[in-house]
């Protein structure tokens, strides 16, 4: 059944209320302990949202309106300027819901996409869902746009008036089957690791024949993929890459190809890789594991139960799992389950379990969760940096592992508040992140 704008916005508050609390529930109890509840409480007493005597945090403006507030004092220090403008945004769009006011559908659109980029921006796993909710609208508006130009131009035929000699596009150029069927939506080609890891998404990200007949091997990109191809099949190239591009800079779309290109199809099925074997000395390709770890996917505060019934806490406890199962993870668990760095067993899992691509997306912005104090499950942000050390050490001691991670470059002053969040994410003083052995440009 067709529901409106305003229950689509409504639907969102919801998820976004139930993302968030338990991300802000955290971070006050780091700071405030067991009377976290009564600083929230306290913080609300000039307004009308602190007379509930039960959940502290039991309605999404509370939950909005208590980040606004502690904002210098707590969140400052994980979050960047963008997020707190979606919370003051969402603080007038909860608003607007609760007084039944009427939302366009580019209003509604709008206010569904602040809540994932806010959810999505403390790992809250309900940003998956609140992104179907927006793609649904998105494909109604969508349609309704499609039924009203052709209604507009029913019966009329399209004439070139150009006197040229030049043929019209339409005669030398066939729109692909979604864009002529009027089925296209620019927001569904976004590139996402973790959701073609997962084995969703649309053909031309999830395919990796499809991928690469659409993607355009630059120099840069093919340079990154015989690298690859030499280190895993042991001649040679950088254990451990680095990409770092300004947002949009193509390096998600760089770990897909090495993702697809690894995938096990054969590679004559693939265009433009036969030139890439031939850069690369190589006439097959190895048989490989890959491990994906996207930073705005998994939440360092969530346990994860995996289908083996194996619960994993940290980010190496997730790549010993996506090596080698349970099996592989019972080599590390004691430092999983007490969130201490693994040392050299990561080394011995990559020598075992080889050849092994690992690529690691989006890191900062789960490092930018943790804090000092040691109640996370995932750990504090000092044994992250340990792993960050240990990782890049274990690559290239190990002999068929490659190590991709990617990196957020900001170079522009006005994102000053950002800036300090990477800083941090990096090592909290200039020079402490581990220095990787090779920086690699994507492909634009």
């Amino acid at each position: 059944m067709a529901i409106t704008n305003h229950e689509r916005v409504g639907k969102a508050l919801d998820l976004l209320k139930a993302g968030l609390a338990p991300f802000v529930e955290r971070e006050f109890k780091a700071r405030h302990g067991d009377d976290w509840a009564v600083q929230v409480r306290a913080m609300l007493d000039d307004t009308r949202l602190g007379d509930g005597k039960g959940d502290a945090l039991q309605d999404v403006v509370v939950v909005l309106v208590v980040m606004d507030r502690s904002w210098g004092n707590i969140f400052r220090r994980i979050l960047g300027k963008a997020e707190r403008s979606l919370v003051n945004e969402l603080i007038d769009v909860r608003n607007r819901w609760a007084h039944q006011e009427p939302f366009s559908g580019d209003d509604a659109d709008r206010a569904l996409d602040s809540a994932e980029r806010l959810l999505t921006a403390v790992s809250a796993p309900q940003a998956d869902e609140v992104r179907k909710v927006k793609m649904e609208l998105r494909r109604t508006i969508f349609d309704e746009q499609v039924r009203s130009d052709r209604r507009r131009n029913a019966g009329t035929a399209i004439e070139s008036a150009t006197a040229s000699t030049l043929k019209p596009w339409r005669e030398v150029v066939t729109p692909h089957r979604d864009v002529a069927s009027g089925r296209y939506q620019q927001a569904e080609f976004a590139a996402d690791l973790w959701q073609v890891h997962m084995g969703e998404g649309t053909d031309e990200y999830k395919h990796p024949v499809e991928f690469f007949r659409r993607t355009y091997l630059t120099e840069s990109l093919q340079r990154l993929l015989v690298g690859a191809v030499q280190r895993l099949a042991g001649q040679g190239g950088d254990p451990v890459v680095q990409l770092q591009t300004n947002f949009g800079g193509g390096k998600t779309h760089s770990m897909l190809a090495l993702y697809h290109l690894f995938s096990g199809t054969a590679p004559s099925e693939l265009l433009g890789i036969d030139r890439v074997m031939q850069d690369a000395g190589a006439k097959t390709l190895p048989t490989i594991r890959r491990v994906v770890l996207v930073g705005n996917k998994i939440s360092p505060g969530n346990p994860v139960t995996k289908p083996d019934g194996t619960v994993v806490r940290t980010l190496w406890g997730e790549l010993a799992w996506q090596l080698g199962g349970k099996k592989a993870f019972q080599r590390l668990r004691a430092d999983d389950e007490k969130a201490t760095s693994p040392g050299d067993v990561l080394r011995e899992l990559f020598n075992t379990y080889g050849p092994c691509l690992i690529l690691i997306d989006e890191w900062v912005a789960y490092a930018r969760q943790l804090h000092d104090q040691s109640d996370l499950p995932a750990g504090t942000f000092e044994t992250q940096f340990t792993f960050a050390q240990t990782l890049t050490e274990a690559a290239k001691a190990a002999q068929h592992c490659l190590l991709v991670i990617s990196l957020p470059a900001s170079d522009t002053a006005e994102h000053t508040d950002d800036v300090e969040v990477h800083r941090r994410a990096y090592g909290r003083c200039r020079g402490r992140w581990p220095a990787w052995s090779r920086s690699a440009q994507p492909a634009r």
